[in-house]
């Protein structure tokens, strides 16, 4: 009998363990309507595989983040993403990386990763770091220096500002090989075609020359 138990727990947690890990796959694209007829459609949610036997050594090697990117904007900061775009063996690995450069002041404005957690690690500089929780919106900050590291987790609101009188610099891991990024004043604003003035009167209850002023400002040249 205590051989029958312990077969039945067994089978029972075998079938509980099987229900739990059955689920679908972390989407790496915004969105995919689905077709009927295989031969419209297109490979997505990862790339085509190359023969391992083609394989070398640069498929798993990206250079060039020795060097700052270029923060002369309006937000004064500039951020190099190396995804599965730039490192082809990072594949079905769920993992990408970004250098995350600042001047004097410099913004990385209030975003969203909508299929990765950010991990930063502050390499010079002083960053005031946040994100914002989902309904209540509770606020969570810091003020990160040289060696602090802090999480945001995976598709809430965040931001970095520098606060120093000099440059900053930090490098960040996200857990997707292609995390995406929404920013959120050029989505709200900026985004083609635009959003109804109506829409974004009433929801930031702002004036018409307001949402106007911000549409032409953020739509892209």
């Amino acid at each position: 009998m205590k051989a029958v138990s312990f077969l039945a727990t067994m089978a029972i947690l075998a079938l509980a363990s099987s229900i739990a890990s059955a689920y679908d796959p972390s989407p790496l694209q915004d969105f995919c309507v689905a077709i009927n007829d295989i031969k419209s459609g297109v490979f997505v949610n990862g790339k085509f595989c190359k023969d391992p036997a083609m394989v070398s050594a640069n498929d798993f090697s990206f250079s060039g983040l020795n060097i700052p990117g270029n923060t002369g904007n309006k937000v004064g900061s500039n951020v190099t993403l190396v995804n599965v775009d730039k490192l082809a063996g990072l594949n079905t690995l769920g993992i990408s990386l970004a250098r995350l450069d600042f001047a004097p002041y410099g913004l990385n404005p209030p975003h969203t990763h909508p299929r990765g957690t950010e991990l930063l690690v502050v390499i010079e500089g002083t960053l005031l770091v946040g994100f914002v929780t989902s309904n209540p919106n509770k606020l969570f900050t810091k003020v990160l220096n040289k060696g602090d590291v802090f999480v945001f987790p995976i598709g809430l609101i965040h931001f970095q500002f520098n606060i120093g009188k000099t440059d900053a610099l930090a490098f960040a891991g996200l857990s997707s090989q292609n995390p995406g990024v929404i920013t959120i004043a050029n989505a709200v604003f900026g985004s083609v075609p635009p959003i109804n003035p109506d829409v974004l009167i009433k929801a930031f209850q702002l004036d018409k020359g307001v949402v106007e002023y911000l549409q032409k400002a953020f739509t892209p040249k």
